[in-house]
């Protein structure tokens, strides 16, 4: 019980500061399913108040107070105990209560505590039924407790055994001592121990006959000492009843005096909640009949409607407790700011789509201009017109969402048709100007480009006849300033309204929780150059690039036409288109005007990616032209048409990209066109040409390594290696297989000594073959004297200045070549025959020196 009570103590009452007086166990009379605790409580503080408390044990020895009733309700307690000793007892407080103790000692302690609460803190006014007296009061007759001490002194002293303590040991032990001759003999010393006493006890009967008098004195003393406490107790008794009357006065005072400093409390909040309800639920008359009247139709009007709005705002988004708007009057003034809310939304909505719908037809004012200039419409009276309806855009946002997007979608659809039209004139006039034509001959402006580019491409020249090559600079210049001129009018139109619509629709601020209009294709976007240099994107589903999608709906064909065109009315326009975008996105990203999020960019990125497809497939079509080119039967030479055309493409390309910002596309193109032109000289080697192939290779090779070299393109360097080598391979090839034209025979049957030595047959033993004897050498030697040496190498340099193109100038490097090679093959021979043919005095019939002579002349 100690540890149930120290528990309750610390973990229940302590906390409350509350003073357990009793406690009990117990459960309801006929259900003992689990056990509860009843205790009697009372404040730690004045003025004390006893309580009724019921505490429940929950899993893991956890106390829990389920009710508290203060003692001041209980009005009966029926301890059922009248005849027979019993466990029940009844509580009656707001109901009765039917318990049963755990022990009938624990019944009888908790009655017991809860009368002496009765007579100290309710006067009495408990009811106290089938209790004994003595039970309640804790008394019992004088003659029964007599007796019943006497009992329990006897029991104790019979069942209490005292063990001594060391001084008495000692002392025995020293008695012991003094005695020890009489101690063996326990008669004697038994005898002497009964004479000590009774010498003892006859000395104390001599002191208390000497000291009767004192002890009279002593005992009147006492009774006069009794007496005055009897006097002292019957003055504190009267003192007690009087105080009592007071403390239920004080309490009572105490009581009234909480209830009204509660009542001061009730009446205080009370006002204070009736002035926030007041001061922040009420909307001046001026701006409800502004928001009623709903008239927008001068600025002075419109600064009052912005007002009312933002006053109505403020009074519905104040939070206030849900049960005020159980009140009629706060119900009342809710509805009316719900109706006014709902009534200014229709009339600002109704008045700002007639303003949309009336910028939607608006004439296009890009028609009437002249036709000398080329400008993009502006918009800016229409958006001085919207700026002041700003703040109640932002209002209809805050306040109804739905509404707002609604109003999003009615501004794209007008507008989109209003830019419709402006778009389709404004890219009218621009195509006017690209083709030097009127309106009514674009079609046959475009057609016949179309049809001269096929005859040109058929006869391998870019512009194929000399009036086209005289307009193919001018045409590329039109292209590169009519695309610039029309970014440049696209840039602060599309700038300009997408600063608009973020600052009038606030779509900036909390734009992630709008849902505006639906999110389109996902396209994507092309930077001009990857990263390094890349500014961050808006995501597809940004509200203002999908405002502006739909706003700007026609732009993107419109733009995408005409770059068409601009690829159509010039064989290479896809370079000038590809370069000029490019540049143009580069400079939009420089500019510190440019919004990073603009929708321009994401437009010319798409652009950028379909001029680069553009590209990608003129290369394709042409390095398909030079790859599949066939020679013509009768060509007798000279640069191929598959290298003219590539060094036209690359002289174009290369003074387009002069100024330009990037050219990786160029590069990969450069070296995709070398390598068709690589491709169709080597194609010539299974041609059946007129001319000997080695010779067409050598020239066309060489001609491109002089080109690259002149060009100095970084890319194409391994290319321009890879041409001097195959260059240098067929010059070679070239020079070996006319050579053998002057000397045929002789170096035929020189071969034939080489074959045999080769077969292992000895040097002093070629002679003795009989197709390699000695008179057959002086017959072929015979053959080939002085004068006829010379004319066959001047036969052959007629024959090789006659196929070699003069512009190439290779004529003095290949016969050059072919006298190093010539001497070469006469100092091998001299030496063969001089090793195979030694002694028998056989010599060709010129020296060194008259060949040498022979080269000399030739070349004179």
């Amino acid at each position: 019980m100690a540890s149930l009570w120290s528990s309750l103590e610390k973990d229940v009452f302590n906390p409350q500061k509350k003073r357990l007086l009793e406690s009990i166990r117990v459960w309801k009379t006929g259900k003992k399913k689990k056990m509860s605790i009843l205790c009697v409580v009372v404040d730690t503080f004045r003025p004390m108040k006893p309580f009724l408390v019921k505490v429940k044990v929950e899993r893991g020895e956890q106390y829990k107070v389920a009710y508290r009733w203060p003692l001041a309700e209980l009005k009966l307690v029926d301890g059922k105990t009248l005849h027979q000793a019993s466990l029940e007892f009844d509580l009656q407080l707001d109901k009765v209560y039917k318990w049963t103790a755990n022990s009938f000692e624990e019944k009888k302690t908790f009655i017991r505590c809860l009368w002496k609460l009765n007579q100290r803190f309710l006067a009495s006014s408990v009811t106290f039924v089938n209790v004994p007296p003595g039970a309640v009061e804790g008394r019992q007759r004088p003659q029964e407790d007599r007796k019943d001490t006497v009992e329990t002194e006897s029991q104790e002293e019979l069942s209490v055994y005292q063990e001594m303590t060391p001084k008495e040991a000692a002392d025995v032990l020293k008695l012991m001592e003094e005695y020890e001759p009489l101690v063996n003999n326990s008669v004697a010393f038994a005898e002497q121990l009964s004479n000590d006493l009774h010498v003892l006890d006859e000395a104390n009967l001599r002191a208390i006959l000497s000291s009767e008098k004192q002890v009279t004195q002593l005992m009147s003393s006492i009774d006069d000492a009794l007496a005055e406490v009897a006097r002292v107790e019957e003055t504190l008794q009267i003192y007690d009843e009087l105080l009592g009357s007071v403390k239920q006065q004080m309490d009572h005072i105490h009581q009234e005096n909480s209830l009204l400093h509660r009542i001061v409390s009730n009446k205080t909040r009370l006002m204070d909640e009736t002035l926030f309800l007041t001061t922040h639920l009420d909307l001046s008359r001026e701006h409800c009949d502004a928001l009623s009247r709903a008239d927008l139709s001068s600025p002075s009007r419109v600064k009052a409607c912005i007002a009312a709005a933002e006053a109505l705002s403020g009074c519905m988004n104040i939070q206030i407790q849900p049960g005020y708007r159980k009140m009629q009057s706060v119900a009342e003034q809710l509805i009316m700011f719900e109706t006014l809310k709902q009534n200014f939304e229709n009339s600002f909505i109704t008045h700002m789509t007639s303003i949309f719908e009336l910028q939607g037809n608006a004439q296009v004012s890009a028609l009437g201009q002249p036709m000398d200039k080329l400008s993009a419409p502006s918009h800016g009276l229409h958006h001085e017109e919207l700026v002041p309806y700003a703040p109640l855009m932002l209002w209809l946002r805050n306040a109804s969402p739905a509404l707002f997007c609604d109003l999003l979608k009615v501004y794209a659809q007008n507008l989109s048709r209003l830019y419709d039209r402006e778009m389709k004139a404004f890219f009218e006039q621009a195509k006017t100007f690209l083709l030097g034509r009127r309106k009514g001959s674009l079609q046959e402006s475009l057609e016949k480009p179309m049809a001269m580019g096929s005859r040109q491409q058929s006869r391998w020249s870019l512009p194929g006849s000399r009036e086209g090559q005289e307009n193919t600079p001018d045409k590329g210049n039109i292209i590169k300033q009519m695309l610039e001129q029309v970014l440049r009018e696209l840039r602060p139109l599309c700038t300009k309204e997408q600063q608009f619509i973020e600052n009038f629709f606030q779509l900036s601020q909390g734009a992630a929780n709008l849902q505006v209009t639906a999110t389109q294709g996902g396209e994507s976007t092309a930077s001009p150059e990857d990263p390094p240099c890349t500014k961050p994107r808006s995501p597809p589903e940004e509200p203002t690039t999908q405002l502006l999608s739909e706003i700007f709906s026609c732009l993107e064909p419109e733009l995408k036409g005409f770059l068409d065109i601009c690829n159509r009315v010039h064989p290479f326009g896809c370079v000038q288109v590809l370069v000029t975008l490019s540049d143009s996105i580069f400079e939009m990203w420089g500019s510190s005007s440019a919004l990073p999020s603009s929708f321009l960019n994401t437009l010319l990125g798409n652009m950028l990616l379909l001029a680069k497809s553009s590209f990608n497939k003129c290369i394709g079509n042409l390095s398909k032209e030079i790859e599949e080119a066939k020679m013509p039967s009768k060509m007798k030479g000279g640069i191929l048409p598959s290298v003219s055309r590539f060094e036209e493409f690359v002289n174009f390309s290369e003074d387009i990209f002069r100024t330009a910002r990037r050219r990786r596309e160029l590069d990969k193109a450069h070296l995709r066109l070398l390598s068709s032109v690589f491709s169709s000289i080597h194609s010539l080697s299974s041609a059946n040409l007129k001319v000997n192939t080695d010779m067409v290779m050598m020239e066309n090779y060489h001609h491109v390594h002089c080109f690259l070299c002149q060009k100095e393109i970084q890319c194409l360097e391994d290319k321009k290696r890879e041409a001097k080598q195959r260059y240098s391979e067929h010059m070679e090839k070239y020079v070996i297989k006319y050579l053998g034209q002057p000397l045929e025979k002789l170096n035929r049957f020189l071969e034939g000594v080489k074959a045999r030595l080769a077969q292992g047959v000895k040097e002093e033993e070629v002679s003795f073959q009989l197709a390699y004897s000695k008179q057959e050498l002086r017959k072929v030697i015979e053959k080939y004297p002085g004068k006829e040496v010379k004319r066959a190498l001047e036969t052959l340099y007629r024959k090789i200045h006659k196929y070699l193109t003069p512009e190439e100038n290779l004529l003095p490097v290949v016969w050059h070549a072919v006298e190093q090679e010539f001497i070469r093959q006469y100092q091998e021979f001299e030496d063969l025959i001089q090793r195979c043919y030694a002694g028998s005095g056989i010599a060709m019939d010129f020296t060194m020196e008259d060949l040498l002579s022979y080269f000399n002349s030739i070349t004179l």
